[in-house]
């Protein structure tokens, strides 16, 4: 028996806690995993990542499996559960680190992310223009064990509270029929 196709997505959409929660409920994402990517510095720590001086994202490295969901609407999830409208921030988490990004890993991901974007800014459903950075291909530093399921295990937290669960709870309502059972 041969094992299934998977492709992976790399993505920054500010925090990366909301980013995980939100894909790791989706039909056809094998794993969503939090990590750094973009930045000079190898390894690096999340407080090195969230002083600002490493360049790095948070981002979330997503595998999928492309027959049950396609990188565009990947995509088409990421750009309606964050403001990509907001330039190095969202929300109260300011800085480069918190910036709105898709790293496309080779020539067709480049080619669908600029599609999508385009579809999504003709769309008409954020009032300002779209500031996500398309980037080439970078590499992915998986974020420490702390970080991973963050939402799933700390729910009650303040910040899991007030800026992860509304969004994840947006997420499931506009993509019912995209979750797992």
């Amino acid at each position: 028996m041969s094992e299934a196709v998977v492709e992976k997505a790399l993505i920054g959409g500010g925090c990366f806690w909301c980013t995980e929660a939100i894909f790791t409920g989706l039909r056809g994402v094998k794993s969503a995993q939090p990590g750094y990517a973009g930045g000079r510095r190898e390894n690096p720590s999340y407080e090195q990542v969230c002083s600002g001086a490493t360049g790095h994202a948070e981002v979330v490295e997503v595998v999928f499996d492309p027959q049950e969901i396609s990188y565009g609407d990947i995509l088409r999830v990421f750009y309606t559960t964050h403001d990509p409208t907001q330039l190095n921030r969202q929300g109260n988490d300011i800085g480069t680190q918190y910036r709105s990004v898709i790293f496309a890993l080779d020539e067709a991901q480049d080619a669908i992310a600029r599609e999508v974007t385009q579809e999504i800014e003709a769309s008409g459903i954020w009032p300002d223009p779209i500031v996500t950075e398309i980037a080439g291909p970078a590499v992915f530093w998986e974020a420490e064990e702390k970080h991973h399921d963050y939402f799933a295990r700390n729910p009650e937290t303040a910040y899991c509270s007030a800026v992860v669960a509304p969004k994840v709870a947006k997420a499931r309502k506009m993509y019912r029929d995209r979750l797992k059972a």
